[in-house]
């Protein structure tokens, strides 16, 4: 080590020439980045090593950097994607089952391999939060598989943290499959064979039919699998960045559905409405995102938004989804991410801190009784002893009687870089506009469940009565109350990174729980800003009633706000057309745009006259006069204060 490496410089170039070794690849490119671990075909990124390098964080480095360097030694890209299944649940048994063929084949040649690879497994297992799932409704079956392969191919048992998960599916895995598994066993090193035998585990647990090419010939129809309803599983933590681009551009060509298909399958819904019926009381066909088809005016007539039940729908503070000391690490990675982008961000709460504070008139009243001492009348305390202190106090303004509420869309597909930069603008939201004054609250959406939760559970079981409207259980978050100051909210932010809490989005809802949240606000102006990466999607509610459902019931409540609410709306869309939604919207293409489109939009809104004004006037008939500022403006008088920018100045 030279007198200008620190520990953390050694640590990485030892883990570069490991990587490398390991991968069979000595000109493979290995980076260190927050975005860690992902693996190319010629680049290996890892996780930043921290200041104190114990001996566990170092396993858990390590841990990460063998598994990175075992896939790119062990793993054909191309005969595994030529045997993806088609649907999610499928895909992700199938995605476990290689990853535990990959880490085998090294922890069962290297014993060093599979100590660094427990460490780095437990780590994912706490991350997930794999102790605090009780029942198979909240335990991903695709988790629990990986942890159930690893231990028969290995013979290492599940750390403490993952042995709960793996517990619930235990006795079901080992009945169902538990020869197949012992097949497993057996083609380790050949990629195809195993894929074939995997194909025939996912069989085992009843999920043949989203296999695609490969259907299950002896599956019965009509029939509700076993594993029906339960969840896909969040992708595994090491995940490839190939299989997340994968990912994206099939959910952008579901999302972008439209014209001649989408009128086809209307058409379809309507001629063939008995039909239709049947179909929807089976099973979810979960191997496409659902269509999205535009709306049209004629499709609101007589359309009426229902609710199966609200009986599993909660509204939680973030703090009660997460213990204390996993908030508190969680808050660091996301500072950690915060510094690296300090300089961006910075700039963006400056230049909104300036056009704010620019249009702030503040002024004073002097010679009170009580309030602020004024310290530029201290000198009579020498000059006239007797002379009581005199006290100022500072008048109340319009533009601090604000309350800026900020709607975060906290689905699966937000997840990665754009629901990061959604929480680190947040962050920065709420702090520049506590310094001007001004209120704000920060909530998110989500459901607790994957393709339905609870209530389809209790739908089911009632005999699955046709159209029964919303059918899963949301899940409202509440990061920062209104009231709450910046300080004592800003670790709840961090619960954003949380491995398993984006899940599915019905944003009508949503929209509406935020708004009626502003409407019991006392200040005079109220704003909501919504950001958002897509339609709403709720493939339970979408597969068991009409068509566009979820977004009819969007559009009624967005018209029904900018028409009547003295709440004003803004919309940001990441990726995603937002404008033929909201009258006030814009649409970026990258997450990294977000923050300066938060501060272009509010500080636009700030200089209109607020909303709530303009529908006063609008009821009483009055028109609004244009201001003309007089030649000669008055005086202030007694020493009124104003602030341009950062700098207070005085009149005279």
């Amino acid at each position: 080590m030279t007198s200008k490496e620190t520990p953390q410089d050694v640590f990485k170039r030892v883990v570069t020439h490991t990587a490398r070794a390991l991968s069979r690849t000595p000109d493979v490119e290995v980076s260190f980045s927050a975005d860690g671990p992902t693996v190319t075909e010629h680049r290996l990124s890892l996780p930043h090593p921290a200041r104190a390098l114990g001996e566990q964080e170092v396993a858990r480095l390590r841990g990460h950097a063998d598994a990175a360097a075992l896939r790119l030694a062990y793993h054909d890209l191309g005969a595994h994607a030529a045997a993806m299944p088609e649907g999610p649940r499928a895909r992700a048994l199938y995605e476990v089952a290689e990853k535990a063929r990959i880490e085998a084949i090294g922890a069962l040649a290297m014993p060093g391999v599979a100590q660094n690879l427990t460490a780095a497994l437990a780590e994912t297992c706490e991350k997930m939060g794999y102790a605090r799932m009780l029942d198979r409704q909240t335990a991903p079956l695709a988790d629990a598989l990986g942890l159930l392969l690893r231990e028969r191919l290995t013979g290492l048992v599940p750390p403490e943290a993952g042995q709960g998960i793996a517990d619930l599916w235990r006795d079901e895995v080992l009945t169902k499959a538990g020869d197949t598994i012992k097949r497993l066993q057996e083609t380790l090193d050949d990629q195809k064979a195993f894929a074939e035998v995997a194909h025939d585990l996912i069989r085992d647990l009843d999920l043949g039919d989203e296999l695609g090419n490969n259907p299950d010939p002896d599956e019965g129809e009509g029939e509700e699998p076993d594993g029906a309803d339960q969840p896909p599983p969040e992708p595994s933590h090491d995940e490839t960045q190939d299989q997340e681009g994968s990912d994206q551009q099939d959910s952008t060509q579901s999302g972008d559905q439209q014209g001649s298909e989408q009128e086809d399958v209307q058409a379809s819904m309507e001629t063939d409405d008995a039909d239709n019926t049947e179909e929807d009381d089976s099973d979810i066909d979960e191997g496409t995102n659902p269509a999205r088809p535009n709306f049209r005016a004629s499709d609101a007539d007589g359309f009426s938004y229902k609710i199966y039940t609200k009986a599993f729908d909660e509204t939680i503070g973030a703090e009660e989804l997460c213990d204390g000391e996993e908030l508190t690490r969680l808050r660091s990675y996301l500072d950690v991410q915060l510094t690296q982008l300090q300089g961006v961000v910075g700039r963006l709460a400056n230049r909104l801190q300036r056009r704010l504070m620019a249009q702030q008139n503040r002024s004073w009243q002097f010679d009170l009784e009580e309030g602020v001492l004024d310290v530029a009348r201290l000198s009579r305390v020498v000059t006239e002893p007797l002379a009581p202190l005199t006290f100022k106090m500072e008048d109340d303004i319009d533009f601090r009687d604000t309350i800026v509420t900020l709607l975060l869309d906290n689905s699966g597909s937000m997840r990665g870089r754009p629901i990061m930069i959604a929480a680190i603008c947040a962050d920065i939201l709420a702090r520049t506009l506590e310094r001007c004054g001004v209120k704000t609250e920060i909530l998110g959406f989500t459901t607790k469940a994957w393709k339905g939760g609870q209530a389809r559970d209790a739908w089911m079981k009632a005999g699955k009565p046709a159209n029964p409207g919303r059918l899963n259980d949301l899940r409202h978050i509440i990061y920062k109350s209104g009231d709450a100051p910046w300080r004592r909210a800003r670790r709840n932010l961090g619960l954003m990174m949380r491995e398993g809490l984006l899940k599915e989005n019905i944003d009508g809802e949503a929209l509406d729980w935020a708004h009626e949240r502003l409407l019991g606000r006392p200040e005079q102006r109220r704003i909501l800003m919504v950001i958002s990466d897509g339609a709403p999607v709720d493939d339970s509610t979408l597969s068991v009633n009409s068509g566009a459902y979820l977004e009819r019931h969007l559009r009624d409540t967005i018209a029904k706000i900018q028409d009547y609410s003295p709440v004003e709306l803004i919309a940001i869309g990441i990726g995603h057309d937002v404008t033929r939604y909201y009258r006030r919207a814009v649409t970026i293409v990258d997450a990294e745009q977000l923050g300066g489109a938060i501060v272009d939009q509010l500080a636009e809104l700030f200089e209109e006259e607020p909303k709530a004004m303009r529908l006063a006037r609008s009821s009483t008939g009055l028109a609004r006069k244009p201001k003309i500022p007089p030649r000669n403006p008055p005086r202030n008088p007694r020493g009124v204060e104003g602030k341009i920018g950062s700098r207070p100045v005085r009149s005279s």
